[in-house]
């Protein structure tokens, strides 16, 4: 593959990825909207359990990305036989990763949510989406390894056909398991859990299919299981690791906050799904570009172009930021006409409630759209173990700030979620430090990252 910092290649790398990546936003999405029919309880429990099974999706993904990282290395090396290498080492890891995040689930969540929850009802019912959720860990885990193999050699098209695949398989089996239709059971919360592991096992099969019949594959040696090399085992590991703890501590944030929210009382838990909606679906661009970026980057850097890196962070920074404003605006001009499809008429005060924390979000965004996409230009870099410094004390910081929040007796909704504006704020300075400190900057610099004559 040949790339090259022009806005066509960013688009042509990240446009399908921003559809792919919405695969796990895209069944909380329609689990959160089905149950939303259902009953509040249902509904605020969601927003809590999915948001922990987000993250426990996301350290599959994270693994995956130092996958998708050494093969964008490996293609920009021009050595195409040990892009498939690393691709099956990518998948075995990720096999032995998911039978831990299996038993982490089955032992370790009773605990887990009893130290967080304080609501009975609440907890009962995250419990029962789990016990079925948690089989999807499977397909989820080495379906993350495929997508890492086409993003990180920039044929992402297939992974935007899988996703409506995903996307329309959880929709009917959210309809048919959690409101007892076509002849199912009617089974409320666990339904949604079972549709959504239903989803992610067709979508892993029919992946497999295609890669079966995907000729342009077979320059990368797919169709041959490769040795067990223990030394690209720790190659990814140490790539991914910082990434996956920068998961954790991203994600796992969230989570805290959704857990500390729930202390403003279950009202205030469902107003916040209601936005929580809102972010999934707007934040897909910005997560879809990071994803992106860590190609791009990895690949520029595997061919001596440093220079090139900027570029494609400044460009992919601004085409984020005006795609997630052109997808808010209607948002907050008509909230109930955007939302009323999805939400209907059933406790349609959650939305009015929740219109002015979409304001907040807005702010969000924009500081996200750059925040993230400079951060995941450090990642993509290699510059993993200084990202996940930044991260972890980002983190610490605003757990600590929406604990005063929550805690104070001036704290409401809209502050609460104003803390994460400051959070991509530093995130995107520290990272813009470091670039600079490094010399990124350099006028001297040409466009391939080499010194020019003075």
């Amino acid at each position: 593959m040949k790339l090259s910092t022009s806005y066509k290649d960013i688009w042509k790398v990240s446009l399908p990825i921003i559809i792919g990546s919405a695969a796990q936003n895209v069944v909380a999405m329609t689990d959160s909207i089905f149950l939303y029919y259902r009953s509040e309880d249902d509904f605020a429990a969601i927003g809590f359990v999915a948001t922990f099974y987000i993250i426990i999706a996301a350290i599959g993904f994270g693994f995956s990305r130092g996958g998708q990282i050494l093969i964008a290395r490996r293609a920009g090396q021009r050595k195409p036989k040990e892009v498939g290498t690393v691709f099956y080492h990518t998948v075995y890891f990720e096999v032995f990763l998911s039978v831990l995040m299996f038993l982490f689930m089955t032992y370790g969540a009773y605990w887990l949510f009893a130290s967080l929850v304080d609501s009975n009802v609440i907890f009962d019912k995250a419990l029962e989406y789990l016990e079925m959720r948690k089989w999807g860990v499977f397909a989820s885990y080495l379906g993350v390894a495929c997508i890492a193999l086409y993003t990180g050699i920039a044929r992402p098209v297939f992974v935007v056909v899988d996703t409506f695949i995903l996307a329309a398989t959880n929709i009917f089996f959210d309809r048919a398991l959690i409101f007892g239709l076509y002849g199912f059971p009617e089974m409320g919360i666990a339904g949604a859990g079972l549709a959504s592991t239903i989803a992610e096992y067709v979508a892993l099969l029919v992946f497999l299919i295609y890669m079966a019949f995907d000729k342009k594959n077979r320059i990368y040696n797919i169709i041959r299981l490769p040795k067990y090399n223990p030394i690209i085992i720790r190659e990814i590991f140490s790539l991914s690791v910082p990434i996956v703890a920068m998961s954790v501590v991203g994600l796992g944030s969230a989570f805290v906050f959704f857990g500390l929210v729930e202390n403003f009382g279950e009202r205030a838990l469902a107003v916040t799904n209601i936005v929580r909606i809102a972010y999934l679906i707007l934040s897909v661009p910005a997560w879809g570009f990071c994803t992106g970026i860590n190609t791009l980057a990895s690949y520029f850097m595997g061919r001596g172009e440093r220079g090139n890196v900027l570029i494609v962070l400044r460009k992919t920074s601004w085409l984020c930021l005006g795609l997630t404003t052109l997808m808010i605006l209607p948002l907050l001009a008509f909230p109930n006409q955007v939302l009323y499809p999805i939400l209907g008429d059933e406790r349609a005060y959650l939305i009015e409630l929740a219109y002015p924390v979409f304001w907040v979000l807005w702010g969000i965004l924009v500081t996200f759209s750059f925040g993230s996409i400079y951060f995941n230009g450090l990642i993509g870099a290699g510059e993993t173990k200084l990202a996940l410094k930044i991260q972890s004390a980002t983190a610490a910081l605003y757990v600590v700030l929406i604990f005063v929040v929550v805690r104070s007796s001036w704290g409401n909704l809209v502050l609460a979620w104003s803390v994460e504006i400051i959070y991509w704020l530093v995130i995107l300075i520290a990272s813009l430090y470091h670039f600079k400190r490094k010399g990124w900057f350099d006028n001297s610099l040409d466009r391939t990252g080499k010194e020019t004559p003075k």
